[in-house]
C-alpha cells in the first residue's frame, strides 16, 4: 500500500481515477510515432491524516524532466506581465537591493528573473532542464543545472549563498519529495528572509472541476491547511497568503522562519477558516469529483461527435498539459479534432503524446479556417481570443472546462 508523501500514512482513498495517459509534457518527435509510447496510470489519492493530495508513485522526476523538456514561460504574455508585477512588488515590499540575493527554484527560461538582473539585485536560477537553463543564460539570468532539495540548499548555505527571497512558481506541486523540497527551503533561507511560492488551489480545483490540471508532472495537489503543516514539520511559518487568478486560483504563499517577529494575518487565518468549511478535512468532497470530471469529459465528447456529425472542422489552440490529459482521459485522436496549434516555437513541428495531434504554428488556423477551435489553456482563453481572429471565416472558439462554453 502507498503511504503519504508527508506524513507517511498509508492511503486508501482515490480522488480521481483519469486511466492512463504519457506524460503530459513528452511531446513526441515524427519519428517516435513509429516507437512504443510509455504510459503510466494517472491517479489521484487523498491523505485523511494530512489530506495531501497526491499522485499514485510510478516514476522518477528525471523520466518527466528530460534535458528537451518542452514547457517555456516566456511564450505566455499574460505569465510575462503577472510575473513582471510580482518583481516589482515583492522588491518594494522586501526593499530588496544589490546587497540582496534572490533564488529562483525551477526558473525556468528566465522569465522572472530577467526583471531582477535588469533591477541590479544578485539572483540565482536554479532549474534542471537544458534547454530552459540554455534560454535562460542567454538572457544574463545565471543559472544552476540541478533538482533542487536539502542537499543543493546545504550546498548553497556553505557558499555563503543564503537567499533574502526564495521564490518558486508552480514548482512546488512538481517535487516528488515535497519534505526534502521544503527542508532545503528552510536552510537556505536567511534569517529574516521571506519564501514565496505560487500553486494551484485545490480547493479551486474541485470547485471549477479543473481535472485537467492533474498530469504526472503534478505530484501534490495543495490546500493551504496541508501546506501550513508541512511548513511547520521543518520550523518554517506560512505568515500571509494572497488568492490569484492565475492557472485557474492559485495561491501565493509567504514563509518565513517559525521564530520570525512577523505575525500571522488574517488572510491565513480566514482562508484556513474557509477551505474547512469548504469541506476539505472530511471525505465527501474528495469522493464526489470523479463524477464531476466524468461529466466534463462526457459533455465535450457529445460536443465534437455532434459538430463532425455535422461536417465541421475541429482544431485546437494551447498544446498545453491541459489539453493533453482532457484528451487522454476521453480517448480523442484525429477522427474527432483535426490539429493542435502553438505560439512555442519548441513544440511545434511535434505531436501531442498520445493523440499524436500534429502541433502547428497559429498561421495554420488562417490557412485551414476551421468552424471550432478548442482553447485548450482556459486560463489564457481571452488572450488566446484577443491574438486569434477567427470570426472572420465564421469560426467560434470553445472551452471544455469547467464547464463546455462557446466564447464568441
Amino acid at each position: 500500500m502507498m503511504k503519504c508523501r508527508h506524513c507517511k500514512n498509508n492511503l486508501q482513498h482515490v480522488f480521481l481515477d483519469l486511466g492512463f495517459a504519457p506524460p503530459s509534457n513528452d511531446y513526441l518527435s515524427e519519428d517516435d510515432l513509429h516507437a512504443p509510447e510509455k504510459i503510466f496510470p494517472l491517479k489521484l489519492y487523498v491523505c485523511d491524516s494530512c489530506w495531501l493530495v497526491q499522485t499514485e508513485d510510478y516514476s522518477r522526476a528525471s523520466e518527466l524532466f528530460s534535458k528537451d523538456y518542452a514547457y517555456f514561460s516566456s511564450t505566455s504574455k499574460s505569465w510575462l506581465d503577472h510575473s513582471a508585477r510580482y518583481v516589482e512588488k515583492i522588491s518594494n515590499d522586501l526593499k530588496l537591493s544589490r546587497n540582496s540575493f534572490v533564488i529562483e527554484i525551477a526558473s525556468n527560461d528566465g522569465y522572472l528573473l530577467k526583471n531582477f538582473v535588469k533591477s541590479g539585485v544578485p539572483c540565482l536560477g536554479i532549474e534542471p532542464t537544458d534547454s530552459t537553463a540554455d534560454a535562460a543564460e542567454k538572457i544574463g539570468v545565471p543559472v544552476l543545472r540541478k533538482f533542487f532539495g536539502a542537499d543543493v540548499a546545504r550546498e548553497l548555505a556553505s557558499s555563503s549563498k543564503r537567499a533574502d527571497l526564495i521564490c518558486g512558481n508552480n514548482v512546488y506541486a512538481h517535487v516528488p519529495d515535497i519534505n526534502d523540497f521544503t527542508e532545503g527551503l528552510k536552510i537556505a533561507l536567511k534569517e529574516g528572509g521571506v519564501i514565496n511560492l505560487e500553486f494551484p488551489h485545490l480547493m479551486r480545483l474541485i470547485e471549477n472541476n479543473q481535472f485537467d490540471t492533474v498530469y504526472h508532472e503534478h505530484f501534490s495537489y495543495l490546500s493551504l491547511s496541508t501546506v501550513v503543516e508541512i511548513f511547520s514539520s521543518v520550523s518554517l511559518r506560512i505568515f500571509d497568503v494572497e488568492e490569484l487568478s492565475t492557472h485557474g486560483g492559485s495561491l501565493r504563499i509567504y514563509g518565513c522562519h517559525a521564530n520570525d517577529v512577523r505575525p500571522t494575518t488574517n488572510a491565513v487565518i480566514d482562508l484556513l477558516a474557509y477551505e474547512e468549511k469548504f469541506g476539505l478535512k472530511s471525505l465527501g468532497v474528495y469522493q464526489e469529483f470523479q463524477a464531476k470530471a466524468n461529466k466534463v469529459k462526457n459533455d465535450f465528447l457529445s460536443f465534437l461527435i455532434d459538430q463532425k456529425r455535422l461536417g465541421k472542422s475541429i482544431a485546437g489552440y494551447g498544446a498545453a498539459a491541459k489539453g493533453n490529459t482532457l484528451m487522454n482521459y476521453a480517448g480523442i485522436k484525429n477522427d474527432l479534432i483535426d490539429f493542435v496549434c502553438d505560439a512555442a516555437p519548441s513544440k511545434q513541428n511535434k505531436y501531442m503524446p498520445g493523440s499524436h495531434l500534429p502541433i502547428l504554428h497559429p498561421s495554420a488556423l488562417a490557412n485551414r479556417k476551421p468552424d471550432w477551435v478548442v482553447i485548450f489553456p482556459w486560463n489564457i482563453a481571452k488572450e488566446v481570443e484577443e491574438q486569434e481572429n477567427i470570426a472572420i471565416w465564421g469560426g467560434k472558439f470553445v472551452v471544455a472546462v469547467p464547464e463546455l462554453k462557446v466564447l464568441n
